[in-house]
């Protein structure tokens, strides 16, 4: 399936690019988001983008130099935001921008292990030079740890009977084989179900493997303080452990603890909060690029500024 970004007019328009400015795409996957911040930026602009993935970097590489020459991209985990910005001399920007989750290339590619649909190892790196691997969670964690990871991770009520059966039917060594076992443990009312059964499986072992929730908790803290003021930070989360995470950092720099006590007060205080929410609410695909895009439905873009 050909990559399609998702919310990108939406999540650029929201950025306020500056054709002078410094942004950072921390997701840069295809390059689409990274394309279209490219094209608004003068020659005095420049484009920091960063990927794990050699080979989203490769390809986004020589889609960004059609464009112009005015970026760098830097190989690394958005964990590491500051130090990575940090080796091009760079302490603040003027936007940031986060596409989470995995690409349309690396689900469709089997040998990457992501896809539920498809057989190829069970691999889930979107970095092909970390050691962990889903086949080694599956095959040598315990029952315990593998039902904590499905229920932490994917949400998964079926959690321990997935678990249970995993253990009884390792070794375990490619995708399909796990969607079997998967099937094999949920009842008929659940295989009955128009989502994918092992879509919640598939989903937690990634994020698990990656250590995507705790990446990007870390990354989000850093990118509060790197950027400027009046810069801006757009995150398009696409499940429910990313949106909490985002909510409630969101939260801690929008909303002062002292909010109620303020907010009663006969005169207009400043709460002293570094940040304002842009989005009340999270902007949503619209209906023509859910058509164009189904992988795109639960898409949801936040945005805040810095005052």
């Amino acid at each position: 399936m050909e990559h399609i970004s998702v919310l990108l007019n939406e999540s650029v328009a929201m950025l306020e690019v500056k054709p002078d400015g410094i942004y950072v795409d921390c997701t840069l996957g295809r390059g689409g988001h990274a394309s279209a911040i490219l094209q608004q930026l003068s020659t005095k602009g420049l484009l920091i983008a960063l990927d794990r993935d050699e080979q989203a970097i490769k390809q986004s590489g020589q889609t960004l130099s059609k464009i112009g020459s005015n970026f760098k991209i830097i190989k690394g985990n958005f964990d590491q935001l500051k130090l990575l910005l940090a080796t091009k001399n760079i302490t603040n920007v003027d936007g940031i921008l986060y596409d989470l989750g995995v690409s349309s290339p690396q689900f469709d590619q089997n040998e990457r292990g992501f896809s539920y649909r498809n057989d190829g190892p069970l691999d889930m790196r979107m970095d092909q030079e970390q050691s962990l691997t889903a086949q080694e969670v599956v095959n040598t964690y315990s029952q315990t740890q593998l039902s904590e990871i499905l229920t932490k991770y994917g949400d998964e009520q079926f959690a321990g009977q997935i678990a249970s059966e995993i253990v009884k039917t390792r070794p375990l060594t490619s995708t399909l084989q796990l969607v079997g076992v998967v099937k094999k443990a949920l009842p008929q009312k659940v295989l009955k179900q128009k989502k994918h059964p092992a879509k919640k499986t598939f989903q937690a072992l990634r994020v698990y493997v990656n250590d995507e929730m705790n990446g990007l908790e870390k990354s989000l803290r850093q990118a509060f303080d790197l950027v400027k003021p009046q810069g801006r930070i757009c995150l398009i989360t696409f499940q429910s452990q990313e949106e909490a995470i985002v909510k409630k950092l969101i939260k801690e720099v929008t909303i002062s603890p002292y909010h109620q006590v303020l907010k009663s007060l006969p005169l207009e205080v400043d709460d002293q909060t570094k940040f304002k929410l842009i989005t009340p609410s999270p902007i949503k695909p619209s209906k023509k690029e859910l058509t164009l895009n189904p992988r795109a439905h639960s898409a949801k873009l936040w945005v805040v500024e810095k005052k």
